[in-house]
């Protein structure tokens, strides 16, 4: 039984390796330096991308389409050799609920997408 105590009272004088995890950090440093540490970690410098100047190579190539280190962006056809579709296509937005026919789905869909975003609104206004 001695020997069991004198081993369990050696076992507790035997300092613990301590790694300091929840120190201060002026403790730890030291007088040195700390880097400067962002949100996510160390802050990186900015790097700018270049930009294309050149005219010729803007109307004839798609700048920037190339992401590997060798080869050159792809270079553009003429509009003959697009379908006839893409220069049908719809780039000023959504057309106004008025020019749309109410016999279609798409009116019925933005009718309902209009009347939820209305009743949120006014959910949020209300009061308790």
């Amino acid at each position: 039984m001695l020997k069991l105590i004198k081993l369990n009272y050696v076992r507790s004088c035997v300092q613990i390796p301590n790694n300091s995890y929840a120190s201060p950090s002026g403790i730890i440093s030291l007088g040195k330096s700390k880097k400067k540490l962002g949100k996510g970690g160390p802050v990186l410098e900015k790097s700018e991308i270049p930009v294309e100047t050149d005219a010729k190579k803007l109307v004839n190539f798609v700048c920037g389409s190339n992401t590997l280190k060798e080869g050159q962006d792809i270079e553009l056809k003429p509009d003959s050799e697009y379908p006839d579709w893409l220069w049908n296509l719809n780039i000023d937005g959504p057309v106004p609920l008025q020019k749309l026919d109410p016999n279609t789905k798409q009116y019925w869909l933005r009718v309902r997408k209009l009347s939820m975003r209305r009743n949120n609104l006014l959910n949020k206004l209300k009061r308790f």
